[in-house]
C-alpha cells in the first residue's frame, strides 16, 4: 500500500495542487512564482520575516489588512489565499486567456509570412547561384 505522506517531487519541489494546499502552501507558492524571498516580501508587507515564515508554515494568519496587502503584492485574489479557489499565481482570467490566445496566433501568423518569404529568398539564392555554375562550367 502507497503511503499517503509520500509526495512525489519535481526538480525537488513537491508537486502543488490547489486541491491539497494549504494557506501556507499558497503563500509560498505564490511568493516563488515572483521569485521572491520571504525576507523581501516581509519587508514589503511591513513584518517581521519570522512572522511570514509561520505563516507560510501554517502556524499563524495574518489579519484582514496584511492579507489584502498580501494578495495585492503576490497579484492573487484574497479568496484564491484563503481556499485556493479562483485566480492564482500565473493564472489568466478568461479575457486574458483569449487575449493571449490572439497573441500567440498574430505571431505565429508572422512567423509563417516570415518562413515564407525567407523559402522563397532562399529559392532565388539557389536559382542564382545554379545559372553562376553553370556559366562557369
Amino acid at each position: 500500500m502507497p503511503d499517503p505522506f509520500d509526495v512525489p517531487e519535481q526538480d525537488g519541489h513537491a508537486d502543488f495542487s490547489d486541491d491539497t494546499s494549504t494557506f501556507g502552501d499558497r503563500i509560498t507558492a505564490a511568493r516563488e512564482a515572483l521569485g521572491m524571498t520571504p525576507s523581501q516580501l516581509a519587508r514589503r508587507l511591513g513584518i517581521k520575516t519570522e512572522t511570514l515564515v509561520k505563516w507560510e508554515e501554517d502556524r499563524a494568519e495574518p489579519r484582514a489588512n496584511k492579507l489584502q496587502m498580501l494578495a495585492g503584492i503576490l497579484n492573487v485574489s484574497i479568496i484564491w489565499v484563503m481556499s485556493g479557489v479562483g485566480e492564482g499565481p500565473g493564472q489568466l482570467s478568461p479575457d486574458e486567456e483569449d487575449e493571449e490566445i490572439g497573441r500567440v496566433l498574430d505571431e505565429m501568423r508572422e512567423i509563417r509570412v516570415a518562413q515564407t518569404a525567407l523559402s522563397n529568398r532562399l529559392a532565388r539564392l539557389e536559382k542564382r547561384l545554379r545559372r553562376r555554375s553553370e556559366e562557369l562550367a
